[in-house]
């Protein structure tokens, strides 16, 4: 996925987790956070970010920060909206016959349905920022929601869907994610028991560039 336009700029200041303080060229501007995560280790100040002008004169700001330079790392991309966008562009070129967003299913809407042939598939995506000694984890704070859609996937795959859980991996270098036990201990067992249950974790990573990010070929590894 691309972004139209995209400066750079230095971080500040997060008042509360919808917007952030930059410095543009000495100039303080008040901008959009598109993530609502704690980023706590990212969102360092002084840290060089990225900002998508996003050219609306209606929105009380005018830029959303999308990225942000972690030191030995590289670019990452926090745009929470980003994942669902580059798997989508990544499942169209995949031939599935059907390819569906938002479907609804039990008492969750899941990402992904497609279809090929007679098979049905169900695929629920997460984004992975956080680092820690070249692996990616997740949650980085409690998630109770994506425990229930790993149950629907866990479900759906015991009445004969194809199911998946894909963590789009939105930093370079890094090629696996495991579960945030630290953070989540609840998200780790819902993690064993979809492994158990048949329910394929892919790990999808990321070319992040400032105005794009890009899925990784060379960095698609599948968990069985």
């Amino acid at each position: 996925m691309h972004y139209n336009k995209t400066l750079s700029a230095r971080f500040v200041s997060r008042p509360n987790r919808f917007i952030a303080q930059v410095d543009i060229e000495g100039k303080t501007e008040t901008v959009h956070v598109k993530n609502t995560g704690r980023c706590k280790e990212l969102l360092l100040p002084d840290s060089k970010v990225i900002l998508y002008d996003a050219n609306n004169e209606k929105r009380k700001t005018r830029y959303d920060l999308i990225a942000v330079e972690k030191s030995g790392l590289g670019l990452v991309n926090i745009d929470s909206q980003a994942p669902n966008k580059v798997m989508a562009e990544f499942l169209a070129g995949r031939g599935y016959d059907v390819v569906q967003p938002e479907f609804r299913y039990g008492n969750s809407r899941i990402d992904f349905y497609m279809k090929r042939g007679d098979q049905q598939y169900l695929l629920e995506v997460k984004g992975c920022t956080l680092e820690r000694e070249g692996i990616g984890y997740f949650p980085d704070a409690p998630t109770e929601r994506g425990i229930k859609h790993i149950h629907e996937l866990i479900q759906a795959r015991q009445e004969g869907y194809w199911c998946g859980l894909a963590f789009v991996i939105q930093m370079p270098l890094v090629s696996e994610v495991r579960p945030n036990i630290v953070t989540h201990p609840a998200f780790g067992d819902a993690w064993n028991e979809a492994l158990a249950a048949g329910v394929k974790i892919w790990f999808i990573g990321c070319k992040v560039n400032n105005d794009s990010l890009i899925v990784d070929e060379k960095r698609i590894v599948a968990e069985e």
